[in-house]
C-alpha cells in the first residue's frame, strides 16, 4: 500500500514539473510577434507653403519615440516629447522660405527600431517686420528700473495680425505677477502688470518673432530677449493743491518735499493729475515756452538743472531757486513741479527710471499717451486692447538666470 501511494505522489510531481517547464509550447501555439512601430509625421512629406507657426507633430503607434530632429540649413526646431514618449511637438516658429527635414526613430515593444523621414517647405515671406524700439533700452542689460516700468515695443511696420505677434511675446519674472499686453496702435504694444511690480524682481521678455506672422505674407525676422531688474519700491505722491509730496521707499517716508506746481489760468499751465513715471534724469535741460515763439508775449527760454521728466508735454520735477518762496504754499510755474536745489539734487540722485510719481488735485488729467501714462487706464480698460483678450500670470524666471 505504501508503494502504491508513493507511486501516485511521484506521478503527480512529474506532471507538475512538465506543465511548468520553461520553453514549453502547446501544440498549435506560435510565439507572439510584436507589431512594428508606425510613425506619422505632420506636415506630410513633400508638402509646401506651410505657415511658419504651424507645429511639426510626430506620433508613433505600437512603440515609443527615441529620437526626433527637425533641421534645415538655417537652423533646427526644438520640441517637447510627451510623458508617454508617443508624441513629439515642435516649439517656436520656422523660418520663412526654408526647407526642413524631419527624422524620427521609434522602438516597438520587442526593441525593434523603425525610422521615418519627411521634408516640407515653409512659405516665403513677401515682406518682413522687426522691433524698431524696445524699452527699457534693449542694450542696457541688467538695467534696474522702478516698480511702475512697462515693457514698450514699437515695430517698424504696421501689424495687422496682432494675435500672431502677441502670442509670441512672453514675459517671465522671478516673482509671479498678473499682467497683459496692450496695443495703442498697429505698431505699438506695451506690457504692464495689473499692480506695480514687486520690489527686487528680475524680468525677462522673450520676443519669439522669427517667423511670427504679422500680416498677410509678412513675417518677423528675428527673436529678441530683454532682461532688466525692478529695484526697491519708491513711490512719490503729492497733492497739487497742497504743494507738498512725500517719497516713500518700501512703504516708509524718506523725503518730504515742498513744491510749486502749475499756476493754471489756461489748461496748458496746469500740472497734469495722474500716475506719472520718471522717464529720464537730466542734469541740464533747456526749456522753452510751448506754442510761443521769440518776440511773442509769454515767450521764455530757460536753462534748468537736475530735472526728472514725467510727461511728454514738458513736465519735469526740477530745481527752481527762483520760486523757493512759493514752494509749499502756492503754484506759480508753467506746469512743472518746482523744488529747491537741494531737493532737486536728492530727487535726481534717488530716482530710477520707471518710479511712479503720483500727483492729484488738478483739473487737467494725464493722458495715457502723454509720456508713460500706462497706469492711467483701469485694468478693465487695459485688457480691452489686448489682442488675446485676457491677462495671465508671468512664467517663472529662475533667480539664477
Amino acid at each position: 500500500m505504501r508503494h502504491a501511494i508513493g507511486g501516485t505522489g511521484l506521478l503527480a510531481t512529474a506532471v507538475l514539473l512538465t506543465s511548468c517547464s520553461p520553453g514549453a509550447v502547446a501544440d498549435g501555439e506560435e510565439r507572439r510577434v510584436r507589431p512594428d512601430a508606425t510613425i506619422n509625421i505632420s506636415p506630410q512629406d513633400k508638402t509646401g507653403n506651410i505657415a511658419p507657426d504651424a507645429p511639426v507633430v510626430v506620433a508613433v503607434h505600437n512603440g515609443t519615440l527615441s529620437k526626433v530632429t527637425v533641421s534645415s540649413r538655417k537652423g533646427s526646431l526644438s520640441g517637447v516629447l510627451s510623458a508617454d514618449e508617443t508624441q513629439w511637438r515642435s516649439r517656436g516658429t520656422a523660418t520663412p522660405g526654408t526647407t526642413y527635414r524631419v527624422t524620427a526613430v521609434a522602438t516597438n515593444l520587442d526593441g525593434k527600431t523603425t525610422k521615418a523621414t519627411s521634408t516640407f517647405s515653409i512659405v516665403k515671406a513677401t515682406s518682413t517686420f522687426s522691433i524698431e524700439t524696445l524699452l527699457p533700452h534693449r542694450y542696457d542689460t541688467g538695467l534696474t528700473v522702478g516698480v511702475g516700468m512697462p515693457i514698450m515695443i514699437t515695430f517698424d511696420k504696421d501689424i495687422t495680425d496682432r494675435v500672431g505677434v502677441e502670442r509670441n511675446l512672453q514675459v517671465q519674472s522671478s516673482k509671479p505677477v498678473v499682467g497683459a499686453w496692450h496695443w495703442f496702435d498697429d505698431r505699438t504694444v506695451h506690457f504692464r502688470p495689473k499692480k506695480f511690480w514687486p520690489a527686487n524682481t528680475k524680468v525677462r521678455m522673450i520676443a519669439r518673432l522669427a517667423g511670427a506672422r504679422g500680416g498677410e505674407g509678412m513675417y518677423g525676422t528675428k527673436n529678441q530677449v530683454l532682461d532688466f531688474k525692478i529695484g526697491r519700491s519708491q513711490i512719490t505722491s503729492g497733492r497739487l493743491d497742497r504743494h507738498n509730496m512725500k517719497v516713500r521707499r518700501n512703504g516708509k517716508v524718506v523725503r518730504d518735499i515742498p513744491f510749486s506746481a502749475g499756476q493754471g489760468g489756461v489748461m496748458k499751465y496746469h500740472t497734469t493729475s495722474g500716475i506719472h513715471l520718471a522717464m529720464s534724469r537730466e542734469p541740464v535741460t533747456v526749456m522753452t515756452s510751448p506754442g510761443i515763439g521769440p518776440g511773442q508775449a509769454g515767450y521764455y527760454q530757460l536753462t534748468v538743472y537736475n530735472t526728472v521728466r514725467i510727461s511728454n508735454s514738458g513736465e519735469y520735477v526740477h530745481s527752481a531757486p527762483w520760486s523757493v518762496g512759493s514752494q509749499g504754499n502756492s503754484n506759480v510755474s508753467h506746469g512743472c513741479v518746482n523744488v529747491s536745489p537741494s531737493h532737486a539734487r536728492w530727487f535726481i540722485d534717488n530716482t530710477l527710471i520707471g518710479d511712479p510719481i503720483i500727483l492729484t488735485g488738478s483739473p487737467r488729467p494725464l493722458e495715457p499717451l502723454n509720456g508713460w501714462g500706462q497706469w492711467q487706464e483701469t485694468w478693465k480698460q487695459w485688457l480691452q486692447w489686448s489682442s488675446l483678450g485676457f491677462d495671465y500670470t508671468t512664467d517663472t524666471l529662475s533667480s539664477a538666470s
